[in-house]
């Protein structure tokens, strides 16, 4: 009786070990759009002091159809509204000069940017005739050259 006993206790610790182990992973796994922006950040600022302009595609290392830039005070609504569906980890732009950037690709979010270039280390901003109901949308067709300006040790991306 007693082996049967710590039997049931070593499958239980297991079977805990094992969904502990699950839920560690789950929490470490990082959304699509997070490291999706991570690589963006890293392209952009891998971009060579002499270079003047760029193609938004030769910086972006995912696939996407479709960017929105979103100005200031946009609400959350109205993003979701714009992009089709709601998600989360958005914030609101509360100040002049923060990105709002979404990338998607068929429909669904592949990459946000969001925050003050300052800290983010880099910015992208752009209109275009192209504005949807709350922000102005490129498509990946368009023409996508930006000039490539610096600022301190921001680079910043403006068409």
């Amino acid at each position: 009786m007693v082996t049967v006993t710590k039997s049931k206790k070593t499958v239980v610790i297991i079977a805990l070990g094992i969904i502990c182990i699950a839920i560690v992973i789950n929490l470490l796994k990082k959304e699509l759009w997070v490291v999706n922006e991570e690589l963006l950040k890293e392209e952009v600022l891998s971009i060579g002091h002499s270079v003047e302009t760029i193609n938004l595609l030769d910086v972006t290392p995912f696939d996407w159809d479709v960017v929105y830039s979103f100005g200031p005070y946009t609400p959350k609504d109205d993003i979701y509204e714009t992009v089709g569906y709601k998600w989360d980890t958005i914030s609101e732009t509360v100040n002049e000069g923060m990105n709002q950037i979404v990338f998607l690709n068929d429909g669904k979010v592949v990459c946000y940017l969001y925050g003050y270039p300052e800290n983010n280390g880099y910015g992208i901003s752009f209109e275009s005739e192209n504005y949807k109901d709350a922000g102005y949308m490129l498509n990946s067709k368009d023409d996508l050259n930006f000039q490539v300006e610096r600022s301190d040790s921001v680079v910043y991306l403006r068409n």
